[in-house]
């Protein structure tokens, strides 16, 4: 048998408005057109459904037992459907979202902010990671989206859309001294860097490497504001993000001029090919799209 599921919301309404101008009223069609369906329900089903009366229609004994079955039905689909208007309109819904610590603060709150003041209700979610455990949770279905320096290598599974780019420099604090600005007279100072895997070590790794430089850092340390606060207070000469440091810069921490530049990198949002992004998660790529270059 095939079902006409429009037939069977004409006969809920009715049941439940036991009238069949109410019924139309809550449906908005026309009487005429309630009468048909009903009419249509009952050939198909080989039964009568309603029994009319003066005051309106009364279920007849089989149109009652169909009645007890199809209603709970029918309140989900309507429930359903309400719920995806709720989530596609962003009254209601979560956002799943991963960053190092260092993107979170720098780059990624202020577009978490805007999307805040337009979607209130929507639960946020924010998993501060590694790179690479960033990219597994993603994999595995436990992020929305990912916020992360694009990578070297390609990755087949996950597509990675550019937003802005990023500059790793030389930085000193205002009392530190330099006799040169020549990298291998750089490199030979008290140099401070983040610890590997960092995606800042990586790219001057990779630095070195390309112009066969080395260098013996003084102080390792983890996290990219520690490495601020150190060269903000003379311990030796770091590399930071400039793009992360703008606030600081000419004041607390000074660029040095290097006659070779570290590579520049690049920031992008990270989603999973195989899976159609939420409505959370479109919206607040659209975000980042239109206020990346803020």
């Amino acid at each position: 048998m095939n079902i006409n599921f429009e037939l069977y919301k004409v006969f809920y309404e009715v049941a439940k408005e036991k009238s069949i101008s109410k019924g139309a009223n809550k449906l908005m069609i026309s009487q005429p057109a309630v009468s048909q369906s009903i009419q249509t329900l009952e050939n198909q089903l080989g039964g009568k459904l309603f029994i009319r009366t003066p005051k309106g229609v009364v279920l007849t004994n089989e149109g009652e037992e169909l009645y007890n079955y199809i209603k709970d039905g029918i309140n989900y689909f309507i429930n359903g459907t309400n719920k995806f208007s709720s989530l596609k309109n962003l009254d209601t819904g979560t956002l799943n979202i991963g960053a190092t610590t260092v993107v979170s603060e720098n780059y990624l709150m202020k577009h978490l902010k805007k999307f805040h003041k337009l979607y209130p209700n929507v639960e946020i979610n924010i998993t501060n990671d590694l790179t690479d455990n960033l990219i597994k949770n993603l994999r595995n279905g436990n992020l929305d989206i990912i916020i992360i320096a694009i990578p070297n290598q390609k990755l087949n599974d996950i597509t990675i859309t550019k937003l802005t780019e990023l500059n790793d420099i030389f930085v000193r604090g205002k009392d530190y001294k330099t006799s040169s600005n020549k990298i291998n007279e750089i490199l030979k100072e008290d140099i401070i860097l983040q610890k590997y895997p960092s995606i800042t070590r990586i790219n001057f790794n990779n630095f070195l490497t390309l112009n066969n430089l080395k260098c013996n850092p003084k102080m390792e340390v983890v996290s990219h504001n520690l490495l601020e606060k150190l060269v903000e207070n003379n311990f030796g000469i770091g590399i930071l993000t400039k793009e992360y440091i703008k606030d600081k810069l000419n004041k607390t921490i000074f660029e040095i001029k290097t006659d070779k530049q570290i590579n520049k990198r690049f920031l992008g949002y990270a989603i999973k090919n195989e899976l159609y992004p939420s409505f959370t998660a479109k919206k607040f790529i659209k975000i980042l799209k239109e206020n990346t270059n803020e």
